[in-house]
């Protein structure tokens, strides 16, 4: 059995009707809100029952605009790492630069302070060449004989004696360190007046005192200076200081720490002077040309 609804429920309401009908609320209710504000509760209600949909809506697009700020930011802040760090070593370089320059003007400042001091003729020179010989201690300083330097001159820094010029060229010269292991230099302890030669060491850069008695009155931490005795190192500079002492039966092995070295900077100076050779007396061999202990010439013939 067919069941089939009634006319107007199958066909309904024309087109026109609909647009009449809802026409005609739609106008009332305008009317109602401008005069009356009617419809102001009713607006905060759908307000609020609409804004967690509002914010679901939003949340992708916001989701992406922040995925988007994160990205920018991360490459942003990556930039600004590399550039500090790329200005860190530039400064971190400059600074270096910066401290190395101070510390030789210090240097400097003192090497003027010991030509001032001691009143003499020196030559300041800078080291341009160490010897990769480990067994041979010497340096290249860039004045020479056009600057009055002469083979047997002392060298000193700011502290004390480093060396003696041994080889001299028109434009450099050759020092040899007292480390060397040919460098002697005649020492004077300060604390009783003993003197001894210091010999150089070699390639552990330290200095030796050999021969010593073995109840030699010597300490360590005593202090060594020049004697002068030998006609080239004036008398009162700095050699080194007693660091270890080691007495047998026989000698006292005695080893020493230099006072200056060129290993903390690159200007030395050259006490410019005349060097003392002192000549060996020449002797005559016994009865070679002699009559009765008188020399030929000397003799004179008796009628």
């Amino acid at each position: 059995m067919d069941h089939q609804a009634p006319p107007f429920f199958k066909h309904g309401p024309s087109p026109l009707a609909r647009f009449v009908f809802f026409a005609s609320i739609s106008l009332v209710l305008m009317l109602l809100d401008a005069r009356l504000n009617a419809l102001d509760s009713l607006r905060q209600i759908i307000s609020v029952a609409v804004a967690p949909l509002q914010r679901l809506a939003m949340t992708p697009a916001e989701l992406l605009d922040r995925t988007g700020n994160f990205f920018v930011t991360q490459e942003r802040l990556q930039n600004e790492n590399a550039m500090l760090s790329q200005r860190q070593l530039v400064q971190a370089a400059q600074l270096q630069r910066m401290q190395a320059m101070q510390a030789e003007n210090e240097h400097l400042r003192k090497i003027l302070s010991v030509q001032q001091r001691r009143g003499e003729s020196v030559v300041a020179a800078e080291i341009i060449y160490t010897g990769r010989d480990p067994f041979s201690q010497k340096i290249t300083v860039d004045k020479g004989s056009t600057h009055k330097v002469q083979a047997g001159q002392p060298a000193l820094d700011d502290i004390g004696v480093i060396g003696q010029v041994t080889q001299v060229y028109p434009f450099s010269s050759e020092i040899t360190l007292l480390t060397d292991k040919d460098q002697a230099i005649p020492v004077e302890i300060v604390r009783n007046g003993a003197r001894a030669i210091a010999f150089g060491h070699g390639q552990d850069g330290a200095l030796e005192l050999p021969f010593m008695a073995a109840n030699a009155d010597i300490q360590n931490g005593d202090t060594l200076v020049t004697s002068g005795i030998d006609g080239v190192y004036p008398a009162g500079l700095p050699v080194g200081v007693v660091s270890k002492i080691e007495r047998n039966a026989t000698f006292a092995k005695i080893t020493c720490t230099p006072s200056a070295g060129v290993n903390r900077h690159k200007q030395v100076l050259i006490l410019i002077g005349e060097v003392r050779r002192f000549r060996k007396p020449e002797l005559n061999p016994a009865g070679a040309g002699t009559t009765g202990g008188k020399t030929p010439a000397s003799r004179k013939r008796r009628p």
